[in-house]
């Protein structure tokens, strides 16, 4: 039975030495030996090549996900850093038992978090409920950037209803790492943070942003410029914590000075919970 390979996230590293052990008669291959151009990995790694690895960066999550009949996404974004209740509660109760007052304040925060993450779990399913028995073209997938806290969240949510959720991680040195919930065949990892950016609008019906950092905000402010300049079709963004999101920004500033106008503020809206986001998104497209 043809068997398909199992990349794992060091292949590429290994392929070198993967190619000596195949070489018929043990002499290491040299770099400009007669390999076929897309067997060496040391030529796809030069400066040179960066733009074949954009365009293969582009093209395999583009042909999995259209084999898969991925073709409409509700894009999550969030923080890494939110826990599952049951990890915060964990957290809490060693904490207590204590007497480090900084991992106390830290377990109470986490607790207090740990409501999105519930929150986005529900909406996953709530989303994954309505699309299953739907014709594909009808269907509404979730994608999230892969990782833990909110991705994670959103990602098991759909997965707990049986439904195809789409993952596309990045390297990082830190936090970023598949989360368990993702669907193995649509689980992707890149290495340029352009390409995933254009994977999660590629498809993008809609974008939920949770509280998260710097990683959500990016991709928010993305999202809202691409429609605000007309590059992308309007979709509904929606921002889930009113109190956390009207902390943290004062647009009204951005209007008082004329950085924006008033109506670019209908580009984006607010709710506090998982129905209503997803009355927002079904209210926009008339579902």
């Amino acid at each position: 039975m043809e068997q398909t390979q199992d990349l794992s996230e060091d292949r590429l590293a290994n392929a070198w030495a993967e190619l000596h052990a195949l070489s018929t008669d043990s002499t290491p291959l040299r770099a400009d030996a007669n390999r076929l151009a897309f067997a060496d990995p040391e030529f796809l790694l030069r400066r040179e090549t960066r733009g074949l690895r954009i365009q293969l960066e582009m093209l395999k999550p583009e042909i999995d996900q259209q084999a898969q009949g991925i073709e409409n996404t509700i894009v999550v974004f969030g923080s890494a850093r939110f826990p599952a209740p049951e990890q915060a509660e964990a957290a809490l109760k060693l904490a207590q038992e204590g007497d480090d007052e900084a991992a106390l304040t830290l377990a109470q925060r986490h607790v207090r978090n740990a409501q999105y993450y519930d929150q986005a779990r529900l909406f996953a399913r709530i989303v994954a409920g309505y699309s299953n028995p739907r014709p594909a073209h009808e269907q509404l997938f979730i994608c999230t950037g892969g990782g833990p806290g909110i991705m994670e969240a959103a990602n098991r949510g759909a997965q707990e209803m049986g439904a195809l959720t789409v993952g596309l991680n990045i390297v990082l040195p830190h936090e970023q790492g598949s989360n368990p919930y993702i669907s193995p065949s649509l689980n992707f990892k890149f290495h340029y943070f352009a390409l995933r950016k254009m994977h999660f609008m590629m498809r993008a019906k809609a974008l939920l942003a949770f509280p998260g950092g710097f990683g959500t905000l990016d991709e928010l402010f993305e999202v809202i410029t691409l429609v605000q300049t007309r590059k992308a079709k309007p979709v509904p963004i929606i921002l889930f914590g009113t109190e956390y999101w009207k902390r943290l920004f004062n647009f009204d500033v951005m209007i008082e000075e004329g950085a924006i106008s008033p109506r670019d503020l209908d580009l984006i809206q607010y709710v506090d919970e998982p129905q209503a986001a997803w009355d927002a998104i079904k209210n926009f497209y008339e579902l």
